[in-house]
């Protein structure tokens, strides 16, 4: 996993955009304190006892706070240990690109969703995500440092997609999210997805170690044992980023960020980066592959005023390593089965100084015939 320091890292990004979907069955998520819930895929109410330990409003024994409309209609719940959170999303129409189904940039929206109506289950603020008691407090806030996405196939409009999300502790900076995609009508494993988010004081904007206090809150939610979506020996989610030197191959420069590109916290999205890296894309290569996994180091905040070059070169890397054949343990293709592969190196920096903002990687398969 990514070593960082609080020198190279300082300044880093995260956030979380909302978004509702409408109902496909009803099924109920647990609301902050000690609850009834319907267990995900069942046909009758079980009691399952989920105490959360903090919320906007404070701990207040034996009470239960009302079900919110959006609790009633959103298509998700815990899991039945309590350790996971699984939600239902319809691919819109609006979320489609070109190839006629979701894109990436709607996938990773969706894996926020998903972590954030997760921590709002369980009883974390969502202002700021995911942040208990003891960090509100301290003016302390989690943010990403690394995101890795693979997308073995991409939903098409109207598919219904399963996605399955749980955290755990990650060293003593930092803390884990994971994912798992599935299409909801066969079961199949289309996607799984992992990331890695530090503390940061929100006043000096420095890295901060993870409190006992801080880590006794957040991971009573976590699964006992450790969980990873890609538990692969040697998996690409671990695999280090080699920074893009000058001169690139192909460049986009002097991007904006725009008004709606910024999150909660005033920053730019982490989602908006994924467009920026694909923006100095080939066009041929868009034009004939897919991309199948992206890696996202994020290595500073981007804000509304900043303006963004973006860089890409090819990767030279052995067909063996760029195509593996193993199958995942979670029931996917640890890569797919079509051995035409691109690879491709990124990076986003400010125009001016030249400061890295992120570092990337990308890996392209060739389109499926249709």
């Amino acid at each position: 996993m990514m070593k960082l320091s609080c020198n190279a890292v300082d300044q880093i990004h995260g956030g979380a955009q909302c978004r509702f979907l409408g109902p496909h069955k009803t099924y109920c998520a647990a609301p902050r304190r000690k609850v009834s819930i319907l267990p995900w895929g069942s046909g009758k109410k079980r009691r399952a006892e989920i105490v959360a330990v903090v919320s906007d409003r404070g701990a207040v024994p034996g009470r239960v706070e009302p079900m919110t409309l959006a609790d009633r209609l959103r298509q998700g719940s815990l899991a039945e240990d309590g350790k996971s959170y699984r939600e239902c999303f319809i691919v819109r129409s609006y979320e489609v690109g070109m190839n006629k189904t979701a894109t990436v940039e709607t996938i990773a929206n969706l894996l926020q969703e998903v972590g954030c109506n997760h921590a709002q289950v369980v009883g974390f603020s969502t202002d700021g995500f995911a942040t208990t008691t003891t960090m509100r407090k301290l003016h302390l806030i989690w943010v990403t440092a690394r995101m890795h996405i693979e997308v073995y196939k991409y939903p098409a409009w109207s598919d219904v997609v399963e996605i399955e999300t749980w955290c755990q502790g990650e060293g003593r900076i930092g803390t884990r999210r994971d994912w798992i995609l599935k299409d909801y009508a066969t079961g199949q494993v289309i996607g799984r997805a992992t990331s890695k988010w530090v503390m940061m004081n929100q006043d000096t904007r420095r890295l901060q170690k993870v409190s006992d206090d801080v880590r006794e809150e957040h991971l009573v939610f976590a699964p006992r044992e450790l969980r990873l979506a890609f538990p692969e020996s040697n998996n690409s989610s671990l695999k280090k980023i080699a920074k893009l030197e000058d001169p690139a191959e192909y460049t986009r420069l002097g991007l904006v960020p725009r008004r709606a590109d910024l999150d909660m916290n005033q920053h730019v999205n982490n989602v908006t980066y994924i467009g920026w890296v694909l923006e100095s894309m080939p066009q041929e290569v868009i034009d004939t592959h897919e991309l199948q996994t992206i890696t996202l180091d994020y290595r500073r905040e981007c804000q509304q005023d900043d303006v963004v070059d973006s860089l890409t070169n090819v990767e030279h890397v052995k067909n063996a390593e760029a195509n593996l054949d193993s199958r995942g343990a979670n029931g996917s293709p640890a890569a797919t089965e079509n051995h035409d592969y691109r690879q491709f190196l990124h990076l986003l920096r400010i125009s001016g100084d030249g400061s890295e903002i992120n570092r990337g990687r990308t890996v392209w398969r060739k389109k499926p015939a249709r």
